[in-house]
């Protein structure tokens, strides 16, 4: 039986990858990928990124997907630069705080590796915009539980398939694709 709530998931999940689709986010050719990898083709995911409509989108598809934590005092993080967006959107749709977690400490002011309020057992829902292998968002999660956060669940706008689950798994991180690469290839 299928819930109103899982028709409306499937709805967003739907529109998600018109949209994504739509802004053409899937190119073919020969590709570096920030993990070194080489592949046939690439998710420009900046394109979608900087859309409102996927923005708004994504955000209500994962708060959907969040629908038992809401009651709780989460937080949402977005990795500099890309997915930062993505968890903005989601922070105003759920109303929940941000936190931003850069690469690499600032070399002036607080030199802090995360902006905004991350306190000892915070609960942080991790967004990332693409995953690959799963290293960059690794980081991030590792960033998050060295200053007493709790990551249990990462999204991910589109997973590439190539290990970002099982390496997240092996972290004891939950990897939630709103799409697989696979879905936007035809």
């Amino acid at each position: 039986m299928t819930t109103k709530s899982d028709s409306k998931t499937s709805q967003l999940k739907e529109r998600l990858i018109s949209l994504l689709k739509e802004v053409q986010c899937v190119k073919f050719g020969e590709f570096v990928l920030a993990s070194g990898k080489t592949s046939n083709y690439y998710v420009d995911i900046k394109k979608a990124t900087t859309n409102p409509k996927v923005l708004k989108t994504a955000a209500q598809l994962i708060k959907s997907y969040l629908k038992d934590e809401l009651n709780e005092n989460i937080k949402i993080a977005g990795v500099e630069l890309g997915s930062v967006p993505i968890a903005t959107a989601v922070s105003i749709e759920t109303e929940k705080d941000l936190i931003i977690i850069r690469k690499k400490a600032k070399d002036y002011g607080t030199k802090n590796k995360i902006e905004g309020t991350l306190n000892k057992n915070d609960k942080v829902v991790v967004v990332e915009d693409v995953t690959t292998t799963g290293g960059s968002v690794a980081k991030a999660v590792n960033e998050i539980r060295k200053n007493g956060g709790i990551v249990k669940k990462v999204f991910v706008i589109v997973d590439r398939m190539e290990g970002a689950e099982e390496y997240l798994k092996d972290m004891g991180v939950e990897l939630i694709p709103l799409v697989k690469v696979d879905e936007l290839k035809n």
